[in-house]
């Protein structure tokens, strides 16, 4: 008699953990890159998107790149530094960054070369080249581009918050400095502000 209480016991459990799972089942759903959707209210890639956008668009539109291609009939080289992330969350800078470059390469308007950590990468497959491929496609060292700007920044947030709704708001300071006298050439912001509601 025991033994069938425990079986039963046993079946009740199973059969209740089978109904739980069977309610709670997660679907996944494939939707377009584009499409807009914020589950956390916190930064997203759509975010980095617009902000990066918006900023190069201005960048782009001041003085300094006109008057650098009147002086030297080029266009700009630049380089996007470090963009440091000092909001209260986890924000991969990195994929911000990349959406800076895209941006600027995109626009035709100025030349892009890597940051110092690919330039290495670079420089190492350069030295292998040297050593294992042919002499007539070998890449020849003494060939890189200098950057004449670069263009750095920092990520912050403010959050203000009350019961269970807050409102995150984040800042977004870009500058850019000329590499040969340090002088800076444009400084611009960019804000979004998002309410999240309980």
């Amino acid at each position: 008699m025991q033994m069938r209480k425990l079986a039963l016991s046993g079946l009740l459990f199973i059969a209740a953990t089978v109904l739980i799972s069977a309610c709670s089942q997660r679907t996944v759903t494939r939707v377009s890159p584009d499409q807009q959707i914020d589950l956390s209210g916190r930064w997203n890639d759509i975010d980095s998107k617009l902000v990066a956008e918006e900023m190069i668009k201005d960048v782009l539109s001041r003085p300094w790149r006109d008057d650098f291609y009147r002086a030297s009939g080029e266009k700009p080289v630049m380089i996007v530094g470090m963009i440091a992330n000092k909001t209260s969350e986890h924000i991969e800078s990195e994929t911000f960054i990349k959406d800076i470059e895209k941006e600027m390469i995109n626009s035709g308007m100025v030349r892009i070369v890597q940051n110092s950590v690919f330039r290495e990468k670079l420089r190492e497959e350069r030295a292998n080249q040297g050593e294992f491929a042919s002499p007539e496609t070998q890449s020849r060292w003494g060939r890189e581009l200098g950057a004449d700007f670069m263009l750095f920044g920092v990520m912050t947030s403010i959050t203000d918050s009350y019961g269970k709704d807050k409102v995150v708001s984040y800042k977004v300071n870009l500058e850019l400095a000329n590499l040969e006298t340090n002088e800076k050439v444009w400084i611009g912001d960019k804000e979004i502000k998002k309410a999240i509601r309980n």
